[in-house]
């Protein structure tokens, strides 16, 4: 406790900065993910207390960063386009994916799995960050211009008889699930046909209609029709901002740009009565517990969300773990990687209980805490806690912000996420995969294929496509490197010193083959080829295996059917020198004794001479 405040006055300072500069962000998360800039305040304060005193970084500052909350805007699409675009309705469901995903880091840092995180490959981690700016730049292209597909009544009407059909296809399901969906009672279905009204409607319309424009795909087909609907007072509100950002930064750092954009566009639009569109009210009380969420939580109710909630929990670590190393380079400390995760699970499971957004450790925010003074836990404490002071004595006011501002400022975020330094290293990287014509890098290609299926399809699927192809790459690689260096494939080779006074009228009889590494599923397809090398005239093969050090199931399998062939031949194998690992994997399948007997296995190359001399006449 006393080395808590050993740095009082440092993390008070470091904390209130950083907190200062996780308030505009913090909004303008929330906004984008489509819950509110609430959700974006409440997952900022609860994230940062409670990570920083259970967490294992001492001046890291957790809230909603860039990559979790594009992520979480997917989820969070996708579950209320499933409850018929009621957010209400959705809430529970969504609360019970981060409360999943919080304990799922719980999880992962009680099993120690915190250092084995650095182990992703960079180009998924590259082309994942890259797709999440261009889809927060994508999708924040029309708030900027003043564009909102729901509010566009013409572009709504085309959805007028898709909302009638989804709405009557509800019905059905309803009675379908209430067991009065009969011939005697189809008059119950017309009857409530007969009451949906021009307003439910319109409602489903609307929803149809945020539906189609959500995504980075969605913007894109949103744009066109956008551009003929700009509102230049939007417009300018946003570029306002995103010029100040970068250009407040030319004069000072010490200032954080965002906040100086936000109250500076801000203040622009409320002191000149500007008629402009504002973000949603913030509550200015207490947080309160969502009760609804426990209604939720079942094992029927969390099953479909399990997949999701360990993607934003393993999502969540990469991010945390990432700035945590930042941070220990800043601080020349070392973090505790299961602590750390212990405490961001601890920190996003309490937020989704209070309807926030689930976060990870932020780079920035983390930096400025650094330079601000902040040493210890209390520091991320404190920033929480000024969020909070924040919430309640100013939420009225926040309230008033313009909608195009925040965009503005995840504008600059989605610029400032991408990974150029991967982007820059294209062209440079070595080309070692043909594909048809091509010639490409395997690197490039794993991050290219991230990077699309990121932006154009799924967040979440895209990240495990990206890691099972670039682990496959992997293991064709040390494949053919151990293979190049096994030399399972050679038949002529130089013979050993000690083969050197084998006699010359056995050789055409006994074929000598060296395994030098280990037989794995890199070198088994040219292993398994040593049958067909051997010599029409050979009786009898001698396998020197003293360099083979370690055999897998392939290279196992492969023995086997290469042993197989050669009684089929009635060519009888001999053993050097078998180390012990490969002969305890021979000895399970019996291989050991059914094709090789024991007395065929010889601990060197001159008993095994010996026995040959012996009994090559009887071959």
């Amino acid at each position: 406790m006393k080395n808590f405040f050993s740095n009082l006055k440092g993390d008070a300072f470091g904390g209130i900065t950083a907190g200062i500069v996780a308030l505009p962000l913090a909004l303008a998360f929330g906004v984008s993910s489509g819950l509110g800039p609430s959700a974006g305040l409440y997952g900022a304060i609860f994230l940062s207390f409670f990570a920083a005193f259970f967490g294992g970084t001492n001046t890291q500052i957790s809230g909603p960063t860039a990559p979790m909350t594009a992520v979480s805007m997917v989820v969070i699409a996708g579950i209320i386009a499933a409850n018929d675009g009621d957010v209400s309705k959705a809430l529970p469901s969504i609360l019970t994916v981060f409360l999943l995903a919080g304990l799922f880091q719980i999880g992962l840092g009680l099993i120690g799995l915190g250092k084995y995180i650095r182990y992703i490959p960079y180009p998924v981690v590259s082309g994942f960050m890259t797709a999440i700016g261009l889809i927060i730049l994508l999708t924040q292209v029309l708030p900027s211009i003043g564009y909102y597909p729901k509010e566009d009544v013409e572009y709504v009407s085309t959805f007028k008889a898709q909302a009638e059909e989804v709405i009557l296809e509800n019905i059905l399901k309803e009675e379908a699930g209430e067991g009065i969906l009969v011939l005697e009672n189809f008059k119950e279905t017309i009857s409530r046909a007969q009451q949906i009204g021009s307003d439910d409607i319109l409602k489903e319309s609307q929803t149809l209609a945020a539906k189609e424009t959500s995504g980075a795909l969605g913007a894109i087909k949103a744009f066109p029709r956008a551009i003929q609907n700009i509102n230049w007072l939007e417009l300018i509100l946003a570029l306002g901002t995103i010029f100040i950002i970068f250009g407040f930064k030319r004069i000072t750092t010490k200032i954080p740009s965002t906040l100086v954009a936000l109250i500076v566009m801000s203040g622009i639009a409320v002191g000149f009565g500007l008629d402009y569109k504002t973000i949603q009210e913030i509550p200015s009380g207490i947080p309160q517990i969502n009760l609804e969420i426990f209604s939720e939580f079942s094992i029927t109710s969390i099953t479909p969300y399990i997949f999701t909630a360990l993607t934003l929990a393993l999502l969540g670590a990469i991010d945390s773990l990432l700035t945590s190393v930042v941070a220990d380079n800043m601080t020349k400390t070392k973090h505790k990687p299961n602590n750390e995760l212990v405490g961001q699970g601890i920190g996003n499971s309490i937020a989704a209980l209070f309807g926030g957004l689930p976060g990870a450790g932020a780079t920035i925010r983390t930096v400025v805490n650094i330079n601000a003074g902040g040493k210890t836990k209390l520091s991320g404490m404190i920033a929480g806690v000024m969020l909070l002071i924040i919430m309640l004595g100013l939420g009225p006011v926040a309230s008033k912000i313009p909608a195009a501002v925040l965009a503005g400022i995840l504008i600059t975020v989605g610029i400032g996420v991408m990974d150029y330094k991967g982007l820059k290293a294209i062209p440079s990287l070595p080309r070692d995969i043909k594909v048809g014509p091509f010639k490409l890098s395997s690197e490039v290609l794993v991050m290219i294929v991230v990077l699309l299926l990121s932006t154009f399809w799924n967040l979440v699927y895209a990240v495990g496509i990206g890691l099972v192809i670039a682990s496959l790459m992997f293991m064709k690689k040390i494949g053919d490197l151990t293979a190049e260096r096994s030399d399972v494939k050679s038949l002529k080779e130089e013979a050993w010193e000690d083969e050197l006074s084998f006699p010359q009228e056995l050789k055409e009889h006994v074929f000598i083959k060296h395994i030098k590494g280990p037989l794995f599923f890199g070198s088994t397809s040219d292993f398994q080829a040593l049958s067909l090398q051997i010599p029409d005239t050979a009786k009898i093969v001698i396998m020197r295996l003293g360099r083979m050090q370690y055999m897998d199931q392939s290279g196992l399998y492969a023995m086997e059917d290469m042993l197989l062939d050669l009684k089929k031949k009635n060519i009888e194998v001999l053993f050097v020198n078998l180390l012990a690992q490969p002969r305890y994997m021979m000895e399970r399948i019996d291989i050991i004794p059914d094709f090789i007997p024991k007395e065929h296995i010889f601990k060197s190359f001159k008993a095994c001479a010996k026995w040959i001399k012996l009994n090559i006449k009887e071959v």
